[in-house]
């Protein structure tokens, strides 16, 4: 049966289209990986949120190459757009406005925040505040880059939100800003009609808070209204909201109260002191911050960068590096903030004030027995520079007050009693002196200016100096607390602790810091060992004394001990090192997870012979180092035995390393766990591009393949056609070709065209003469 050319035709495209489909096949089988690999990313994120409270949705922002350019940032809750970012434009949705801001932007600044609380979150994570439980559904985190085709990338996932409703709150508070004097409304809304409402403010309830209740007032739904409002007024206010039942929700928010800058307090008089550094303050309030302070003298602007030896710092005083007659005079301070400034300060008289020096001091040390009297005499005046006072005088400047600076009495920085004691002019006087009486005496000179004074000991004949002593002591296993009491009081007393252990000739001493503890703690001790501890106390000067050694025994078992019996180290550590008991952290691994890079470890060993179990309480610290082992980029405290690492930049190496930190901060090092990231992105590039290539190869071997069958029908039906031509021409018993007219009917014809036979030992069409002389040939293959 032959086919019609329709028919070929028909079957034709029948077979691209099949092409056509095996191409898809291919292609969809071959970028399966990638398409799966792209849902990964797209993975949602669940969240879940108590009503009041708030939460962060975490979303990373990646600029192409790492270059910052120009992008949107929009998120939107259930389809629609709720927070959209551009340029420093912010649109808010009216139910978020006060409730959403992002975590790492800073507002003032409009860069990303330096600081390493904000850098564990993406650069597009949105903090959500005062959680409804409208807030429940579905929330889409997108970024877009205008000016770059495609103006997407791989920024964007979902999050979905769970609000736990509760059963009382419907609808909490919200972060207020408002100016003073405005009015500030928080909602508290309840579910129940009976539900009762309490306001606290800083965690103070209302009712101890009479000003600011004066001026409040709460609604029958349990929201609350301050009117007006006042600088005092900015802090947390939480509203508890409670039933019959006894059942209780608490939920709050933020007040803020905005003014211009204004000064609350100005003193009509400030002394300074002549020759001496001084300083004068400018005593204001401002929200937003200060930006600029205006000083005027004398009614004329004062610039302390055009006046010699005069500053201003950054809180807005002045600070005169050396006062001299030409800086007094009358002040006034004027501050700005971005609102304005609510006026200047109240004039302020400068007095220059010379110093008090002594006329007459005490002596350094005074010895008596007890009953007998002491006097020590202290005197002083005014300081007079002759030449300050005739510059003075030239300017214009009266002459400093005539009279004399007040004298008074302290022993050891304590006033002294009067039983006993009386100054006259002065003159300090103790009758019937007792031993309780030794000391150190001080007497203190003082005018508008300054404050001087001179220092005295008193020691008693036959009463020994008394070293600190009453020392009491508490031990753990590393570690002995130590207290005691002071021999004597002194005004810049020091101490140290001595100790050792018992089989030791050498001390070890801890030095206190501060000066008035009585008490130390010594660590990095052995346990089950016995030390001998005391305590030394010095003056400015050196001279001290020891008190009686203590002796003290850690608790447990000394590691020396030649007890062999299990031992237990619930806190161990020691001067001869955390590791020689505790091996490192063991089989250090880093796995991907979808958030980042997961390193694990095991907890140590023991590596003493007799110690069969680890510390129960161990911290860890894992650190990370990017290319060089030296250049640490990263370092976390857990204590756990595993933590995911975000960020790592693709195609770098990175060197892990745990470290173990015992009691008494002794350390343990794992080994190092060497990383090398892949370049996932390009690895991804590679693999879409080759699959792309090798689809494209396959549809063109596929489209060569059936073109050259069509071909090849078509050449053979053309073939087919001439034979048919050439065979009906003959008729059923042949034609003949080339024999001449007068000829037909007796002589023979030169040749005779046959009817083809098969030849199958060449091809299925090929023809031949009786004579041997080929007029044409047929091939199976089309050809002539």
């Amino acid at each position: 049966m032959e086919m019609s050319p329709n028919n070929s035709s028909t079957r034709r495209r029948y077979r691209v289209k099949d092409a056509a489909c095996v191409f898809l096949i291919v292609v969809a089988c071959s970028s399966g990986p990638s398409l799966a690999l792209m849902d990964d990313e797209k993975q949602p994120t669940f969240l879940t949120g108590s009503v009041g409270e708030s939460v962060v949705l975490n979303c990373q922002l990646e600029f192409p190459h790492d270059i910052a350019i120009p992008y949107i940032l929009r998120w939107s809750k259930d389809g629609d757009v709720m927070f959209q970012w551009y340029d420093g434009m912010v649109t808010i949705a009216e139910d978020y406005d006060g409730r959403v801001s992002r975590v790492a932007w800073d507002p003032l600044t409009q860069s990303f925040y330096p600081d390493a609380n904000h850098q564990s979150y993406g650069k597009a994570a949105l903090n959500l505040t005062s959680i409804r439980e409208s807030d429940q559904g579905w929330y889409e985190c997108r970024v877009y880059f205008p000016n770059r085709t495609p103006n997407t990338g791989r920024n964007g996932t979902w999050f979905h939100l769970t609000v736990d409703g509760g059963t009382l709150l419907a609808i909490p508070p919200i972060n207020q800003t408002t100016m003073e004097g405005d009015t500030a409304h928080f909602k508290c809304v309840t579910k129940e009609d009976g539900a009762q409402v309490t306001w606290f403010k800083d965690g103070v309830p209302f009712s101890e808070l009479p000003s600011l209740s004066a001026r409040s007032r709460i609604s029958s739904d349990g929201s609350l209204t301050i009117s007006p409002t006042d600088m005092a007024d900015p802090g947390y206010y939480h509203c508890e909201v409670s039933n019959e039942m006894g059942e209780k929700q608490s939920a709050g928010a933020h007040l803020n109260v905005e003014y211009k800058a204004k000064v609350i307090y100005s003193p009509s008089e400030q002394h300074l002191p002549h020759g001496r550094p001084g300083l004068l303050d400018c005593h204001f309030r401002a929200n937003p911050p200060l930006t600029y302070l205006r000083w005027e003298k004398d009614g004329f602007l004062f610039d302390p960068y055009n006046v010699q030896g005069v500053f201003l710092m950054h809180n807005g005083s002045l600070y005169f590096n050396k006062v001299d007659g030409s800086h007094g005079g009358m002040y006034t301070c004027i501050p700005y903030n971005e609102l304005g400034t609510e006026g200047p300060s109240q004039p302020m008289r400068v007095l220059i004030t010379r110093p008090p020096v002594f006329i007459i001091k005490p002596n350094n040390l005074y010895v008596r027995k007890v009953g007998e009297t002491l006097s020590m005499p202290c005197d002083a005046r005014h300081d007079v520079d002759e030449s300050a006072l005739t510059a003075d005088a030239e300017l214009g400047v009266p002459p400093p007050s005539t009279g004399k600076p007040a004298i008074s009495w302290t022993r050891d920085g304590a006033l002294i009693p009067h039983s006993r004691s009386s100054i006259s002019g002065g003159n300090l006087t103790i009758v019937n002196v007792q031993k309780e009486d030794r000391g150190f005496y001080q007497c203190v000179a003082s005018n508008e200016a300054s404050t001087i004074i001179a220092e005295a000991e008193l020691m008693i004949e036959n009463v020994a100096p008394r070293a600190p002593y009453n020392l009491t002591a508490n031990s753990t296993l590393t570690t002995i607390s130590l207290r005691w009491v002071p021999g004597y009081r002194k005004p810049k007393q020091e101490y140290s602790v001595w100790y050792r252990r018992e089989d030791s000739s050498e001390w070890k001493t801890l030095k206190i810091l501060s000066m008035g503890t009585r008490e130390a703690v010594v660590s990095n001790l052995n346990p089950g060992t016995m030390y001998d501890l005391m305590v030394l106390s010095q003056d400015v000067h050196g001279d001290g004394m020891f008190s009686k050694a203590i002796r003290v025994r850690t608790k447990g078992i000394s590691p020396h001990s030649g007890n062999t019996s299990k031992r237990v180290l619930n806190d161990f550590s020691g001067p001869f090192g955390f590791s020689e008991v505790m091996g490192p952290p063991k089989n250090v691994t880093v796995s991907v997870h979808n958030e980042g890079y997961l390193v694990s470890w095991q907890p140590p060993e023991p590596t003493t012979e007799g110690v069969h179990e680890v510390p129960m309480q161990l911290v860890y610290t894992l650190r990370w180092a990017q290319g060089s082992q030296e250049h640490v980029i990263g370092k976390a405290e857990t204590a756990d035995t595993s933590f995911l690492v975000r960020g790592l930049d693709e195609d770098q190496t990175y060197h892990f390393q745990v470290v173990a930190i015992g009691p008494g901060d002794a350390l343990s090092a794992s080994s190092r766990f060497v990383l090398h990231v892949p370049p996932y992105r390009r690895m991804k590039a590679i693999t879409v591009g080759v699959l792309v290539g090798i689809s494209f190869l396959l549809l063109a071997a596929v489209a060569s393949y059936f073109g050259r069958r069509a071909f090849l029908r078509h050449q053979k039906n053309s073939d087919r056609k001439i034979y048919n031509m050439l065979v009906g021409r003959q008729g059923h018993g042949g034609c003949k070709i080339g024999i001449p007219p007068e000829t037909t009917k007796t002589a023979e014809p030169l040749f005779m065209i046959k009817q083809p036979t098969l030849n199958t030992a060449l091809n299925p069409f090929e023809c031949s003469d009786e004579m041997g002389g080929s007029v044409w040939s047929c091939y199976s293959d089309g050809h002539m």
